[in-house]
C-alpha cells in the first residue's frame, strides 16, 4: 500500500495505515518488599514512571498492572520467569517507537543510574523479572480493531502475559506466525473480552547490558525462542482463563511450545493505593 494512503488524513484508515509504530517494550515485573507496599506504589506512579521512563525520547506510552493475591493463584507454568511462580505483584510496560530503540536506551540507562545516585531509587523492592523486547507482531478480535500502539492508552480492564518457548528450532517469530496462520489466537480470541494478541521476542543486547543497571534484575529475558504475548482484555480477566489453559495444552500437545508462565494482571487506578493491600 502507499504511503501515505490517498486523502491521508482526511478519511479514516486502518490499524496499520498511520506512521506512529511502536517497535520495542520495556516489561519489568516487581515485588515490593512487605511493608512498604504503599510506599512503593506512590513512588513508582508519582516518581519513577515518569522520570525513569516516559520522560525519555521516543516513549510513546506507559501503563501499570498489578496482581492481586487471587491473581497469582491462577497462574501456571515453570519458574523460568518468575520464581517462585506466584512472584511479581506489579508489572509496568512500555512501548518505544519503531527504530528508535538505541535513542531510548541510550538515554534510560545514564538516566536511571542518575536517578539511583541522587537519591530517588526505591531500593525495598526486588527485581522479579525485567527485559526489553521486540515487536513482533499482533493479532486482534475485531476487524477494526483498537490498534496495539494505542493498548496502554485504552483502559483495557487487565491484561494476561503468556511467556512461551518455542520447540523444534523455532524461534518466537517463527511460533507468532504459525499462531496466527492456524488461527489459534483468532480462535482463543473469538466470542470473548480478549481484543488484542501482542507479540515479543527479548532484545539480545539486553541480556549483555543487565550488569550496568543499578539494581538486579531478576530473572533473564530468554533467548530467541522466547515469545512474550501479551493480552488485552476489556473485562473481567479471569473469565478468560480457561480459554488461556485450553490454549497453552493445545502448544504442548501439537509440539509447538512450551509454557514458562500464563499471568492475569488488572489496571492500577492511577493515583490511589487501591489493590495494594491485597498482593499478598
Amino acid at each position: 500500500m502507499p504511503y501515505p494512503p490517498e486523502n491521508y488524513p482526511l478519511t479514516p484508515a486502518g490499524v496499520d495505515d498511520y506512521p506512529v509504530k511502536v517497535g520495542s517494550m520495556l516489561l519489568t515485573l516487581v515485588d515490593p518488599h512487605k511493608g512498604y507496599e504503599s510506599a512503593y506504589n506512590r513512588w513508582y506512579e508519582r516518581d519513577h514512571f515518569y522520570a525513569g521512563c516516559m520522560e525519555g525520547p521516543w516513549q510513546i506510552a506507559g501503563s501499570r498492572w498489578v496482581a492481586t493475591r487471587e491473581m497469582k493463584d491462577l497462574r501456571w507454568g515453570t519458574t523460568q520467569v518468575a520464581d517462585p511462580i506466584d512472584a511479581g505483584s506489579f508489572v509496568a510496560i512500555y512501548w518505544v517507537e519503531a527504530d528508535h530503540h538505541k535513542d531510548w536506551d541510550d538515554w534510560a540507562l545514564p538516566q536511571v543510574q542518575q536517578l539511583y545516585a541522587n537519591g530517588r531509587g526505591f531500593l525495598e523492592r526486588s527485581h522479579v523479572h525485567t527485559a526489553t523486547f521486540d515487536h513482533v507482531g499482533a493479532a486482534y478480535r475485531d476487524a477494526d480493531p483498537v490498534p496495539v500502539e494505542l493498548a496502554l492508552d485504552h483502559h483495557y480492564d487487565g491484561i494476561v502475559a503468556v511467556f512461551l518457548d518455542a520447540r523444534n528450532g523455532k524461534d518466537a517469530a517463527a511460533l507468532h506466525n504459525t499462531l496466527v496462520e492456524s488461527e489459534a489466537l483468532s480462535k482463543l480470541m473469538a466470542g470473548t473480552d480478549i481484543e488484542i494478541a501482542s507479540a515479543w521476542t527479548p532484545r539480545p543486547e539486553f541480556r549483555n547490558s543487565r550488569d550496568s543497571a543499578p539494581m538486579a534484575l531478576g530473572s533473564p529475558g530468554g533467548q530467541e525462542n522466547r515469545l512474550c504475548q501479551l493480552f488485552f482484555v476489556g473485562g473481567d480477566v479471569r473469565d478468560t482463563l480457561d480459554r488461556f489453559r485450553h490454549y497453552t495444552d493445545a502448544l504442548a500437545s501439537h509440539d509447538e511450545a512450551d509454557t514458562a508462565l500464563v499471568a492475569p494482571f488488572l489496571r492500577t487506578v492511577v493515583g490511589t493505593d487501591t489493590y495494594v493491600d491485597q498482593i499478598w
